[in-house]
């Protein structure tokens, strides 16, 4: 039985994005054309992105699907922050889109949601996205406050730079 700790279960799919809750939305250019789109969509949907990318990442599917779990870990040494999440929903190659979304669980330091996405644009440039909305759940969460949207932005930033790399090595 999932345990997802927001009830806007979905708006990342689905938009808009709640209200009370930080919003983030970062795009990044990893490429260009169908070959380039699918490497990148393999990569983010197959936790590639994530583990090149310094996270680590234990899955109970071998790539996004939805009820998967996941926890992500962050850190260095005795100092690792883990936050258990649920894929709630995927997109594999839907009108040139690829990619999921998961939710919070019991145990994230926030309440909310978070995807990644991988467009092929018309013009054939290959964008990835995150977007997310977040609100703190744990104590350290609350207690870092202003710092915790710059981090997640840094975070977002270094798996677009993270996918690119991935996809131009083919």
């Amino acid at each position: 039985m999932s345990t997802l700790t927001y009830p806007e279960v979905g708006a990342t799919r689905l938009g808009p994005l709640p209200k009370g809750y930080h919003h983030l939305h970062h795009r990044t250019r990893v490429g260009r054309g169908p070959d380039d789109f699918a490497a990148a969509g393999a990569a983010v949907t197959e936790w590639r992105m994530h583990r090149t990318s310094g996270a680590g990442i234990e899955a109970s599917a071998a790539r996004a699907e939805p009820g998967a779990s996941v926890r992500v870990s962050l850190g260095v040494g005795p100092i690792r922050l883990t936050a258990p999440c649920e894929v709630i929903w995927t997109a594999y190659g839907e009108e040139g889109r690829t990619g999921f979304g998961y939710g919070t669980l019991t145990g994230h330091p926030e309440n909310g949601e978070e995807c990644f996405v991988v467009d092929l644009a018309d013009d054939g440039t290959v964008w990835f996205t995150v977007m997310a909305f977040s609100r703190p759940a744990a104590w350290y969460a609350r207690l870092a406050g202003p710092l915790v949207p710059p981090v997640q932005l840094w975070y977002a930033r270094r798996l677009g730079r993270t996918l690119r790399r991935l996809v131009a090595a083919g």
